[in-house]
């Protein structure tokens, strides 16, 4: 990293309430030379609640191309920049990625100071399991990706993390129980940080429902379950009911597999040990 460079500092900041802004963030706002914003009129509220008063330089999706390079060269000249989103943290989702990435191609330093993260506040009050999760953003407009996205879930274990807007979530909760069936269940979550933050746990199916009765009101984060290891085991075994071992073995045989790799490959599919359908094959065979 080059000393004479300035710092590009990653600042989140509130999602909703404002008591959620650091003691960090404010010194880091109130230290730079400039601050570039996703919404410089959201950034400048910001800034004047807390009497913080910088120059502001419009970085968002549509102007980051050309805006990029010209934050690199202030940061290239020794100024220190300071990045914010609309709301909660910067780099996620959002063209922050794209400008951290130039940073570091540049060997510009790049330093963050943490804060709020609405898909991780979801998923922690969602009520469903933490341990394992993964985050997908926003799902495609274009629907045969959209689509292909939702059939991937299928099998997906872990915890699933989605932003949507008002106007679209209906719609991807129809595409939702069309394709996953309408017993999966799925926190809702919105308003989080505020006064009437809301966390609805229910079934896909319940969630349609309710929409029927009421309009969906701001934005939303989504957690949907993930299938459990358990219904993917029965569900691999039962894929596999209506052959015999046998036939199973020799299928995968006349693919081109040796004895022993058909048989532990159809031990695999099967959910059962190699040895047990090993057993059974020569059984079979012998019968």
């Amino acid at each position: 990293m080059n000393s004479e460079y300035g710092k590009l500092y990653i600042v989140a900041t509130p999602i909703g309430n404002l008591g959620d802004i650091t003691i960090r963030a404010l010194e880091t706002l109130k230290s730079v030379d400039i601050v570039a914003a996703e919404d410089t009129r959201q950034a400048g509220k910001l800034l004047s609640h807390f009497e913080i008063k910088k120059p502001l330089i419009s970085y968002f999706e549509h102007n980051k191309a050309q805006r990029g390079p010209v934050i690199i060269e202030k940061l290239r000249n020794g100024e220190n920049v300071a990045l914010v989103s609309d709301a909660g943290t910067p780099g996620i989702s959002d063209p922050g990625a794209d400008i951290i990435k130039l940073a570091r191609e540049e060997g510009i330093t790049v330093t963050m100071t943490p804060g709020p993260v609405a898909g991780i506040m979801a998923v922690v009050l969602s009520g469903l399991d933490t341990s394992r999760f993964v985050f997908e953003a926003f799902l495609p407009e274009e629907k045969k990706k959209r689509k292909e996205i939702i059939e991937s879930l299928k099998k997906e274990t872990r915890t699933c993390v989605f932003y949507e807007s008002p106007h679209r979530i209906i719609s991807t909760l129809s595409e939702m129980e069309e394709i996953l069936g309408g017993e999966r269940r799925m926190a809702l979550c919105r308003e989080l940080t505020k006064v009437h933050e809301e966390i609805d746990l229910k079934t896909i199916e319940e969630h349609v429902a309710m929409f029927r009765e009421k309009a969906p009101r701001g934005e939303y984060v989504m957690v949907l379950e993930g299938i459990s290891r358990e219904s993917l085991e029965e569900e691999k075994k039962a894929a596999w009911d209506d052959i015999s071992v046998t036939e199973h073995v020799e299928k995968l045989i006349a693919e081109g597999l040796s004895k022993k790799e058909a048989i532990k490959k159809a031990a695999l599919e099967r959910g059962s040990s190699r040895n047990e359908i090993y057993n059974l094959y020569e059984k079979e065979k012998k019968a």
